[in-house]
C-alpha cells in the first residue's frame, strides 16, 4: 500500500493525524521534567487521573500546515471528533482546580474551526476566560509586532489567535496580578484601596513573536508560539510547584516555560525530530 493511500484511508476512518509508521512510546527524563515521544491519546490514557495542574497547548489547527509527521488536512468532523477524544483525556488528568489553556486559530478560508471546537468543549469544560492573543496591533499610524501577510482582496491580515481558558468547574481562582500591569493613573492605587501599583491585564494579551530570518530559527516547526505565552498562563494559574502538561509539545516551548517558572513539565510529541529539539532546548534552559 502506498503512503498516500494509507494516509487517505486513515483520514477516511476518522483517525488522528498519522505518522509514517506506528510509533513506539519513548520516555526522556530531563531533570524533573518528562518528554514523551508517542501518540498523545495513547500516552494520556496511561496517565494518572487528576495529576496535572495546568495544561498549555497548541494542537494542529487542521488548516493544512506543513508538519513533518502530522496530516493537518482531516475532514472537519473527523478533526473535531479527534480533538474531543483528546479533551476528554485532558479533563480526566486535570485536577479539579486545574486550568486548561488551549491556543487555537482558524484561517481566513476556514474561520469556524475554533468556534466549532469551543461549542463541543462546552459539554465537558467551562469556558472561564476567552483570551485574545494579539500578535500584531496598529495604533494610529504605527504598528507593533509581526503578522503573516494575507495575499487576498477578500480577507484582512490575521493578527490574533484564540486562547481558551477552560476549567472543570468555572470557579478556579487565578493570580491575576502575577501577570498584571501598572496603573496609568496612579491616583487609582490609593483612591480604590489597592495594595500595589498593579491591575488585571484583562483578556487581550499582546505577545509578539521575535523577529526571525528563516524557518531554522523556529526549529523548522510551522506552528510555534512565543515563550511568554505559556509563561503567562502558568503565572496566571498561580499554583506553586505546578505540574504543567503539553500534549502537543512540538519543540518544547511550554516545557522551557515550565522550567523557568519553577514548575515540572510533561510534554508529549509524535515527531522524533521535534522531541530532540525540545530535549536540547530544555537542557539548555536548565543550565
Amino acid at each position: 500500500m502506498t503512503e498516500r493511500r494509507r494516509k487517505a484511508e486513515a483520514a477516511a476512518k476518522g483517525a488522528a493525524p498519522v505518522a509514517t509508521r506506528p510509533v513506539r512510546t519513548q520516555r526522556y527524563p530531563v531533570g524533573p521534567h518528562l518528554l514523551v515521544r508517542g501518540d498523545c491519546l495513547r500516552v494520556l490514557r496511561r496517565m494518572e487521573a487528576e495529576s496535572v495542574d495546568v495544561v498549555v497547548t497548541s494542537p494542529p489547527y487542521n488548516i493544512g500546515l506543513d508538519y513533518r509527521t502530522y496530516s493537518d488536512r482531516l475532514a472537519e468532523t473527523q478533526y473535531l471528533d479527534w480533538m474531543m477524544e483528546v479533551a476528554a483525556e485532558l479533563h480526566r488528568v486535570l485536577r479539579p482546580d486545574g486550568s486548561f489553556f488551549l491556543n487555537i486559530a482558524g484561517s481566513s478560508a476556514q474561520p469556524w474551526i475554533p468556534f466549532e471546537l469551543a461549542v463541543r468543549l462546552r459539554a465537558i469544560f467551562h469556558l472561564q476566560n476567552h483570551i485574545s492573543w494579539i500578535k500584531s496591533v496598529s495604533v494610529e499610524d504605527d504598528t507593533f509586532g509581526h503578522f503573516k501577510p494575507v495575499n487576498s482582496t477578500r480577507y484582512l491580515h490575521r493578527n490574533h489567535e484564540h486562547l481558551f481558558h477552560l476549567t472543570r468547574s468555572g470557579n478556579v481562582a487565578l493570580r491575576r496580578l502575577e501577570i498584571g500591569v501598572p496603573y496609568k493613573d496612579k491616583s487609582n492605587i490609593a483612591r480604590r484601596g489597592h495594595a500595589q501599583d498593579r491591575r488585571c491585564r484583562g483578556d487581550t494579551w499582546f505577545i509578539p513573536y521575535e523577529t526571525v530570518q528563516g524557518k531554522a530559527q523556529k526549529f523548522n516547526h510551522p506552528g510555534t508560539f512565543p515563550l511568554r505565552l505559556p509563561q503567562m498562563c502558568i503565572r496566571l494559574h498561580g499554583q506553586p510547584d505546578a505540574v504543567v502538561l503539553d500534549p502537543f509539545m512540538g519543540t518544547g516551548t511550554t516545557l522551557v516555560a515550565a522550567a523557568e517558572e519553577g514548575a515540572r513539565g510533561i510534554g508529549i510529541e509524535l515527531d522524533a525530530a521535534y522531541v530532540k529539539v525540545a530535549r536540547e532546548r530544555l537542557a539548555h534552559a536548565m543550565k
